[in-house]
């Protein structure tokens, strides 16, 4: 059994498919699933079905994954260590956020630690909170900043900051109050995310606690849509106060703080215990926690 087919299986165990393992290994199918059988012919046993929907793991795949994990993963550290002896950071980091997050922080904190850390690749998604947890679990990225979970996962969770989920609206929008209580948010025309959003989630778990209804007249996930929508007409939104930093300081929004309660989302930094973050994702991981608690700073 070689180390490189180890590699190899895990990978296709997590990506679940030929074509995706072969492209993120960067090697040709076929060279893959060559090693992939021999590894099957050593063990005796049947690692995976094919099917149209790809390849699914036997029970003996998953209590080899399970074994082979940790040394993949010490692999890992150890090769990343021997790398950086000279004290300078290498290595490759995959970071997952949502929208918001990586709207409001990511490109001041990526330009924070790419200069001084040059010889690090850096990888970003955004996406919605479940599925960038599933994607951390799976193997696909280091670590992700989500919304908090309403139920517990199989991942460790770090919280990072608490903030504000503020009314938002176009400057030629009717005067908003410092502060709304949260029952007159059913009044006003609101367009939202859907509910497949995690924001979305906050807000109805919110109203459902205070027995508001809430009916947006629009649903968009996207937030740069949502943003141009309530800059151009007279509809309103909730959004996090990160989202709309800039575009509050320059005029182009304005922004109340909803009351009776304080409507409050809270961020938190997922990683999978069966695979520690390395030196690299532990320092970028630092810098951008930073930029939002920093954030959350400037606004107080």
């Amino acid at each position: 059994m070689e180390f490189r087919q180890i590699q190899y299986f895990a990978c296709l165990y997590e990506e679940g498919s030929v074509t995706r393992a072969a492209r993120r290994l960067n090697i040709v199918q076929p060279a893959l699933s060559m090693q992939i059988a021999k590894l099957e012919d050593e063990l005796g046993q049947q690692l995976f079905v094919r099917s149209p929907q790809g390849m699914h793991p036997t029970g003996e795949a998953r209590r080899l994954y399970h074994l082979f994990l940790p040394v993949i993963t010490g692999f890992s550290q150890a090769r990343e260590q021997a790398r950086q002896a000279d004290g300078e950071l290498v290595g490759q980091v995959r970071v997952g956020m949502i929208a918001t997050i990586s709207q409001g922080v990511l490109v001041n904190a990526l330009m924070e630690f790419s200069g001084g850390h040059p010889k690090v690749e850096l990888s970003f998604v955004d996406g919605f909170s479940g599925g960038l947890s599933d994607a951390v679990a799976l193997g696909h990225l280091d670590a992700a900043v989500i919304n908090r979970p309403r139920r517990p996962l199989a991942l460790h969770t770090e919280a990072i900051a608490e903030e504000d989920v503020v009314l938002v609206a176009g400057a030629g929008h009717a005067p908003l109050p410092q502060t709304l209580p949260f029952a007159e948010l059913a009044a006003l025309k609101l367009v939202l995310p859907t509910r497949q959003h995690g924001l979305r989630g906050i807000i109805e778990s919110f109203a459902l606690s205070e027995n508001v209804d809430l009916r947006p007249t629009v649903e968009i996930d996207s937030i740069s849509a949502i943003l141009r929508l309530v800059r151009e007409s007279d509809f309103c939104t909730l959004l996090p106060t990160i989202a709309v930093r800039e575009q509050l300081a320059q005029g182009d929004l304005r922004a109340c703080v909803i009351s009776s309660p304080r409507l409050v989302r809270h961020i938190v930094c997922v990683t999978d215990p069966r695979r520690p973050l390395g030196a690299a994702a532990a320092a970028f991981m630092a810098v951008l926690a930073r930029h939002i608690q920093g954030l959350e700073k400037e606004k107080d």
